[in-house]
């Protein structure tokens, strides 16, 4: 009985095979181990979803009364750059008794393999044994544990179900909107290619919008109010005074005179409680003082590890993957990195002392918080229900040999690192307060927050423990039904600020947490559970394909529109342009995975909605936004559609040999 292993990428069929039995014969393609038993790969994606004139030659060309492009019998062509690989997997695939399919631990990852199992007409009965191999870390230890835990594939045709809709769903979209609006803005004089995909478009969107608030922003004046109240302190440093502080609470009958963010707007109301107040009893009608615990964060998502790396080290989404990448691949130093999970396996545990011994050797800088870690300490992270084909991003037991690692990828190695450390100190420790007085019948409040014990937070470097005298001078520890007096109002005068410009880590936390800029309420509700818009795998590439395309530019760390991406968000109708819909799509997609929707009903309202889309754009006339782009010269139909490649106007992800 042979058996057959098809990995996703060279690196990860030579880290199964060294798991095997030896020795190894390495020839063309693939590795015969010594039992018999033969590890192959692909080499990213081996198939791609061809051009519309292979469905029909008219396409070749570009015309308006040609849309909508939809095929009635989908097609995949080999790659021609893995062309020969693909013919090695099908001359291996006729001699195995059995298959392992192992493609990354990702619904891309899934359908990898299993389109190339489809394409080469694997038998039923050989599919339906095909086994799957997960494999998150590609140290000889993991890769033994995982051989020995391979499940059914069948477990796993959902998640390939969804990755199949999501390309075609894609590929449906953005080829019929791209040539669509690009023909419109040909006809107004532009001749570049207006491309777009239901995830970077409403992505531009936010941009573009985010830019015009900024630029039509006109600043108000608002008003705060402090109620500045005496206090005689009688503890340790006995005779010490100062003010309390206490904000104005404004009451319901103050709402006229406020706007939709509670500020105040009109002065003479402040200035008329401030001369209510002066001199006035102020008694605490409400005091609290209470400890609180704040526990560690969670290890790693890839969207969380990008911002916290855009925020500490300005690195692009795109860069931070391509070190996780190395780490993962080369130095073998973290887990599998396309992951949007933030949990860990119970059995997992069991490592923890290794780990941090490892990260002891790997960074130095971490070697004094490792000695802290107390590794008999397991956090909320270890939780079996939360984690399904793939877990959080942490560090790996191997100790890097030789010069070790350098430059970005040693910054993210240390947060990974450093996060994954946190899980073994204690929560952090504050003490709260709070009091609020009655003062002329208007409510004042005092807070104070102390940090008594850092836990965690030690590793962070910038949380010091305060005096204990701190919190006390800001909010004294008074009882309920004490009276003190008010000296006076001070009254600040403040001019509301426009929002910022999106960075790469602003950007990010808004594409993850989408859920504020959708519109509907019931899918803004769904959307909190959600991974928000685009996924792990391809918000990186999202980003990277506009910033290619010039319709998103950088002016230091600050994202702006460029000019053809305004023209093409302002031409598109609003539901191109905001989240709703392709939040929606990931909802839908999330649920084939989870076996809650079909892929039928899916493609066939996406189907009908596209194809009313381009009966709009056939009858409408050449927005004003496009025709004012400059031109850009007229590239040839070839250059205008090798532009435009399978998953590219979305952020699909393309998988990387290695």
């Amino acid at each position: 009985m042979s058996r057959l292993y098809i990995a996703e990428k060279p690196s990860l069929g030579r880290a199964i095979a060294a798991a095997l039995p030896r020795p190894h014969k390495n020839e063309q393609g693939f590795i015969r181990v010594a039992n018999g038993d033969i590890v192959t790969w692909c080499i990213g994606h081996l198939l791609e979803q061809v051009e519309p004139d292979v469905y029909d030659d008219k396409y070749k060309s570009w015309k308006m009364h040609d849309l909508p492009i939809i095929p009635e019998q989908w097609q995949l062509r080999p790659r021609k750059s893995s062309s020969k690989q693909l013919t090695v997997i099908k001359k291996l695939l006729k001699q195995a008794d059995e298959v392992v399919h192992a493609g990354d631990p990702d619904r891309e990852g899934q359908l990898l393999v299993d389109e190339v199992l489809d394409y080469l007409k694997l038998s039923k009965a050989k599919k339906s044994q095909v086994q799957r191999l997960l494999i998150s870390d590609l140290n000889l230890s993991a890769v033994k544990r995982a051989l020995n835990q391979m499940r059914s594939n069948q477990d796993f045709i959902p998640l390939s179900v969804s990755a199949l809709a999501r390309s075609r769903a894609d590929w449906l979209y953005g080829m019929n909107m791209t040539r669509a609006y690009t023909l419109l803005g040909q006809k107004g004089g532009y001749q570049g290619v207006l491309s777009v995909g239901r995830v970077q478009t409403p992505v531009l969107g936010l941009v573009v919008r985010r830019d015009d608030e900024i630029n039509n922003f006109v600043p108000k004046a608002y008003f705060t109010l402090d109620a500045l109240i005496p206090y005689q302190n009688s503890g340790l440093n006995q005779g010490k005074a100062f003010d309390i502080r206490a904000k104005w609470q404004p009451s319901e009958a103050c709402r006229p005179w406020q706007d939709e963010e509670g500020r105040v707007l009109n002065r003479k109301l402040v200035e008329n409680v401030a001369s209510r107040i002066q001199n006035q009893p102020a008694e605490v009608i409400e005091a609290e003082r209470k400890e609180s615990k704040q526990s560690p964060p969670l290890p790693y998502s890839l969207s969380l590890l990008q911002i916290d790396a855009a925020k500490r080290f300005g690195l692009s989404a795109q860069e931070v993957l391509n070190c996780c990448q190395a780490l993962y691949e080369k130095y073998k130093l973290i887990t599998y990195p396309r992951s949007d999970c933030r949990y860990l396996p119970v059995d997992h545990f069991k490592q923890a002392g290794d780990i941090c011994k490892a990260i002891g050797h790997n960074d130095q800088s971490l070697s004094q918080a490792c000695l802290g870690a107390d590794v008999a300490r397991k956090s909320k992270a270890w939780n079996d229900k939360k984690v399904d084909a793939h877990h959080a991003i942490i560090p790996t037991p191997k100790q890097v040999s030789g010069s070790g690692i350098s430059g970005n990828d040693a910054k993210v190695y240390q947060l990974i690192a450093r996060q994954y450390l946190m899980q073994f100190y204690p929560a952090a420790i504050y003490a709260d307060a709070k009091l609020v007085f009655d003062i002329a019948g208007g409510r004042f409040s005092a807070k104070g927050r102390q940090l008594m014990s850092a836990g965690w937070r030690a590793l962070l470097g910038q949380d010091k423990k305060g005096d204990d005298n701190d919190l006390a001078d800001k909010v004294p520890p008074l009882n309920k039904g004490e009276v003190l007096t008010c000296r006076e109002g001070d009254i600040k005068d403040k001019m509301t600020e426009p929002p910022k410009h999106f960075t790469e880590a602003t950007l990010l936390q808004a594409m993850t947490g989408i859920a504020r800029f959708v519109e509907n309420k019931d899918l803004k509700k769904i959307l909190k559970e959600t991974d928000g818009l685009g996924t792990e795998a391809t918000r990186a590439g999202i980003l990277d394909t506009l910033f290619k395309r010039q319709l998103l530019t950088r002016q230091g760390k600050s994202i702006h529109g460029s000019e053809a991406g305004r023209g093409l968000i302002y031409a598109l109708p609003n539901e191109a342009t905001y989240p709703d819909m392709t939040a929606n799509w990931e909802h839908q997609l999330q649920g084939m995975a989870e076996k809650t929707c079909s892929y039928a009903p899916f493609m066939s309202s996406l189907e009908s909605s596209v194809s009313k889309m381009m009966e709009n754009v056939q009858q409408s006339a050449v927005p004003e936004s496009l025709r004012a782009l400059k031109s850009t010269g007229k590239p040839a139909y070839k250059k205008r559609r090798s532009n435009y490649k399978k998953g590219s106007a979305s952020g699909t992800r393309k998988k990387k040999s290695s």
